[in-house]
């Protein structure tokens, strides 16, 4: 444990120093480098009701304000276009992306018509969103729908407040089910650590992504940022972090057959689980079949939500929107006034933006493409000038005397179980980060929407696995 109590306060250290937001005048995104890759992350901010720990930016629906909404983001999509984008993926996430499943589909085939680049688009959803009239509308639109379940615990889902809105364990686990042959991937977004989540209770919900017929699941820490730890601990608990690293080998085992200490995805007498690593806290199952009727594998598995694994740079579209760009991390306003107000006289929406060092992008890299589970060394070298051993050092030191390393070649390298492990550590306190990032941004509102939000004290917000 001395070592992740370690990674957390020096990652912790870091975000704090590089994720400080600073206001921007700048009214155009940077053009698109030649060649280099892009996806396009859009922000549907409204949901019908709003989780008291979500940090993302959401605000409660109100279908007039809504449709006006997605009216400038279509606008400020074609803005990228007048830059020279194109895109090989679309993200959408929210908030709820599928709360007008009418402006959400018009703004699918308008990115398609677009970039023709595009080859898959991810949504994200909520479970009552699983019905035959949303699906049939976005079968063959998207093509990766991830669904925001938590648990199938109907304990948690009440003390999530989840309950009433999306109905029980049991219903979402038919839900899911019921829309897995509508997509190519569909993907359970999973909670773990929850304080009162017992590890009985996390077999469970184990269990049931695994009958749920999910072609994906994703397991997220518990990621409470400081400005809710209080509140958390008077409502559902405090976070007991001793405990999560048990728990995400529970995981493992149950989901890929790897045992602790394992690093091939196969149990003790080399038996395979039906799911393997996306991810660090990612699982594709095994045999899940593409559009083409072929099985998925390798690089051709399905996109995971953490797409800076495959895109490095994105620029977001949409309020509360984060771009990353060259050395440049933008932040899109949160205001939803602010940002219509914007698109409709001619401008983009960023409000603030912070710039990376060299180190710091170095570090960027090195966490994102070993939470993929693969560094490669040689593209590194050509990126930043340097190997990576004398770029990152201390962090080279740290993972290398720690076990984290199961290759370290010249080529790359790759992950152990303890160096799994580690990366979840490293990403858990990065995002605690971003939503503090995000947290700056929100200080910005004003009048009714910050009412909306800080007025009946029900969020003062919170941690990154309430995506929904």
């Amino acid at each position: 444990m001395l070592a992740e109590r370690m990674l957390s306060a020096v990652v912790a250290g870091c975000t704090k120093q590089y994720l400080k937001l600073s206001p921007t005048s700048e009214v155009r995104m940077p053009a698109p480098k030649p060649g280099q890759p892009y996806m396009l992350y859009m922000h549907v901010p409204f949901c019908e009701r709003l989780c008291p720990y979500c940090s993302f930016n959401r605000f409660p629906m109100r279908e007039d304000r809504a449709r006006r909404y997605f009216q400038n983001m279509r606008a400020e999509m074609l803005m990228l276009r007048e830059l020279g984008y194109d895109f090989q993926s679309v993200y959408i996430g929210g908030g709820t992306p599928t709360i007008l499943i009418d402006e959400l589909c018009e703004t699918i085939d308008l990115a398609r018509d677009t970039f023709p680049g595009i080859q898959e688009v991810s949504s994200e959803t909520n479970p009552n969103h699983l019905i035959p009239s949303y699906l049939e509308k976005l079968r063959g639109r998207v093509q990766r729908l991830s669904v925001g379940v938590q648990s199938f615990d109907d304990g948690l889902l009440r003390q999530m407040d989840r309950f009433e809105k999306y109905g029980s364990g049991d219903e979402i686990f038919e839900r899911l089910g019921e829309a897995s042959p509508y997509f190519v991937s569909m993907n359970a977004d999973m909670i773990f650590n929850f304080p009162a989540q017992t590890e009985d209770i996390l077999i469970r919900d184990i269990e049931r992504v695994i009958a749920s017929g999910a072609s994906q699941t994703t397991f997220y820490p518990l990621m409470a940022s400081p400005s809710v730890q209080k509140q958390m601990a008077r409502t559902v608990g405090r976070v007991d972090y001793s405990r999560e690293k048990r728990f995400y080998e529970t995981i493992c085992e149950l989901l890929t057959g790897a045992l602790p200490g394992c690093d091939l995805g196969t149990g003790a007498h080399g038996e395979r689980g039906l799911f393997e690593f996306g991810s660090a806290w990612t699982f594709n199952r095994r045999g899940a079949l593409g559009s083409d009727g072929a099985f998925i594998a390798g690089d051709d598995a399905p996109m995971i939500d953490e797409y800076v694994v495959d895109f490095e740079e994105y620029p977001a579209i949409g309020s509360g929107g984060i771009t990353y760009l060259g050395d440049t991390l933008y932040v899109n306003t949160f205001s939803v006034v602010d940002y219509n107000d914007a698109v409709e006289r001619g401008a983009m929406s960023m409000m603030g933006s912070t710039r990376f060092s060299l180190h710091d992008r170095m570090r960027y890299r090195f966490m994102m493409q070993l939470f993929g589970l693969r560094l490669d060394k040689r593209a590194f070298k050509r990126d930043f000038g340097l190997p990576v051993e004398l770029g990152l050092p201390a962090e080279m030191a740290f993972m290398r005397l720690n076990g984290a390393f199961a290759t370290d070649n010249a080529d790359e390298l790759t992950l152990t179980a303890r160096g799994r492990y580690l990366i979840v550590v490293m990403m858990r306190q990065f995002f605690i980060g971003v939503n503090n990032l995000r947290d700056q941004a929100r200080e910005a509102l004003t009048g009714e929407e910050r009412e909306l939000i800080f007025g009946s004290g029900e969020c003062r917000l919170g941690s990154g696995e309430c995506r929904r």
